[in-house]
């Protein structure tokens, strides 16, 4: 188990310092850094290599942004197989949409709760 641990924190923190690389040695903001590396979660799993980082590395490789892309892709492939083309944008949205739906709810209860510190009127 104590492996699996180290395995996880290994793989996980070389996907963040990716990310921050990214940002600080190729000065890209983090919007083009997350579309990166969800772009590259996707193309992983279309060439069959995120499953076995997954099995590798467990949630070192399901927690970061990546795996996002990688399920995008997965669902995807997997509809596709059994309803075709319109399976590639039903899988997508059937695989993800518990993520997304999460994400916009606690973004509105955060928004809510707490009071901007932009501009103020």
């Amino acid at each position: 188990m104590f492996v699996s641990l180290c395995m996880a924190f290994i793989v996980g923190g070389l996907i963040c310092v990716i990310g921050q690389l990214l940002m600080d040695v190729g000065k890209l903001t983090p919007a083009h850094t997350l579309s990166i590396l969800v772009v590259a979660g996707a193309v992983l799993d279309g060439f069959n290599l995120y499953e076995p980082l997954i099995d590798f590395a467990g949630a070192g490789a399901t927690i970061p942004i990546t795996s996002f892309g990688n399920s995008l892709t997965h669902g995807a492939l997997a509809e596709a197989e059994k309803h075709g083309w319109i399976g590639v944008l039903t899988g997508m949205f059937e695989v993800t949409s518990s993520g997304i739906s999460a994400a916009i709810l606690f973004g509105m209860i955060g928004a809510i709760i707490f009071r901007s510190k932009g501009q103020q009127p």
